[in-house]
């Protein structure tokens, strides 16, 4: 999902995000940007206990947002599925003369039938797999012998390692660990049991967040211009007033422009490995295309995740391991001619994200709120950056996070008058 267009030298197109069209425009953008980044940076003057205040605060924030996950993720949630429609939104209120109220209710109709149709596509024929499970990982272990051998050198260089170190830390053999650590390991029926379990509360967690979610977009989708209006009008100053505004429209425009295109593309991805599923002969080609189509979302990790899941299945499909080879593969040659040529052709320079950045709030946000973190980390730090661009004390914090630019216009050359002079 979220962030996966590659900058200059990157492979893969999680490392790097650009939201909009013009190059030029891009280029006096980010000399404009940078210039008042230097400014701020020399006029500000950071007490420690300035310093210690700003921790402590962000502090509390990411804890806040750690244990009130059950109420936040859905409203965040909500507030992206907001700009993706607000598009389609636009064009049944402006257009077709709709009232605000019944817009909603329709849109939200049609995201119920989505979210519907992507369920049923993926649960029955995930069920049928779930149900031959053992018989896939026998399959998998005659796949897999020709690596058995090696992993149990691995293995064995591991216990002797644990007990060299059990050893010298005084504490006798690790056999003691290991064999509580295998009579500790659930059994056959003990662990379906536990995953049983652990899917019926995953699924009543999932539906209660669901309708929780829907709840608040109907009421953004309907309110939403009327609550902006408000907290416009409750600003000091005409130039607060401005300001606002343009933060509210380029969220709006760069995010929803970045999530509405990333969805087609998504699309064209799902229905390219439906096909080769197809054409190879996989089971349930519906299944994995859909399956790539959502993973394509998480940048970096999901396409990763799809490559391995298509590589297990299709060491249970085929006799020889070259044949299972070749679905991942071309798995992997689909990403990268999407990642590589069709993406960035469709999406422009404007907007960019640090690779670094990119990277780091996958990470951070998939450790908070999980695969839905994943999933929002790139949105959430592209919202971030453009609300940086428009306050004049975060100024440098948004060049911070912006990527790196490209090609001789992007010097920063006019940013920096007194480097350039000295370097004449």
């Amino acid at each position: 999902m979220v962030g996966r267009v590659p900058t200059a030298g990157c492979r893969w197109r999680g490392w790097g995000v650009m939201l909009a069209p013009e190059s030029e425009e891009a280029d006096s953008f980010e000399t404009r940007q940078q210039q008042r980044a230097i400014e701020v940076v020399r006029r500000s003057r950071f007490s420690a206990q300035t310093i210690c205040l700003l921790i402590l605060t962000v502090l509390a924030v990411f804890y806040t947002l750690y244990f009130a996950a059950a109420i936040i993720l859905p409203i965040v949630l909500a507030l992206v599925a907001n700009l993706l429609l607000s598009t389609p939104m636009r064009l049944l209120h402006a257009r077709l003369k709709l009232p605000k109220t019944l817009a909603a209710l329709t849109l939200i109709l049609c995201l119920f039938g989505v979210i519907g149709a992507i369920g049923t596509a993926i649960s029955v024929p995930a069920a049928g797999w779930i149900s031959r499970a053992p018989q896939t990982m026998a399959a998998i272990q005659a796949h897999m012998a020709v690596l058995r051998g090696p992993l149990r050198m691995i293995q064995a260089a591991n216990e002797r390692i644990d007990s060299f170190l059990a050893v010298v830390s005084g504490r006798g053999s690790g056999g003691g660990h290991a064999a509580l650590l295998a009579s500790s390991a659930p059994s056959g029926q003990g662990g379906l049991g536990m995953f049983g379990s652990s899917v019926l509360l995953g699924t009543r967690a999932f539906v209660g967040q669901l309708f929780t979610m829907m709840l608040m977009l109907f009421f953004l989708l309907a309110q939403g211009d009327s609550l902006l209006r408000r907290f416009v009008e409750i600003m000091p100053t005409f130039a607060d007033k401005r300001r606002a505004v343009q933060i509210a429209y380029q969220i709006e425009r760069n995010v929803s422009l970045y999530l509405t295109t990333i969805t087609i593309i998504n699309v064209l991805v799902g229905l390219a490995n439906m096909l080769q599923c197809w054409v190879f002969g996989l089971p349930n080609p519906l299944l994995w295309g859909v399956l790539a189509f959502l993973l394509n979302y998480i940048p970096i990790i999901g396409p990763l995740t799809g490559i391995a899941i298509y590589f297990v299945v299709s060491l249970f499909v085929f006799p020889s391991m070259l044949q299972a080879l070749l679905p991942p593969m071309v798995y992997l040659c689909i990403h990268l001619m999407e990642g590589e040529t069709i993406t960035p052709m469709v999406l422009a320079r404007r907007f960019t994200l640090n690779p670094v950045l990119v990277m780091g709030s996958l990470m951070f946000w998939d450790w908070l709120w999980g695969v839905w973190g994943a999933f929002l980390s790139v949105p959430m730090l592209a919202v971030f950056k453009i609300i940086c661009d428009h306050v004049e004390v975060l100024t440098p914090i948004g060049h911070v996070v912006g990527g790196p630019t490209r090609g001789p216009k992007s010097r920063p050359a006019a940013a920096l008058p007194e480097t350039s002079h000295e370097a004449d």
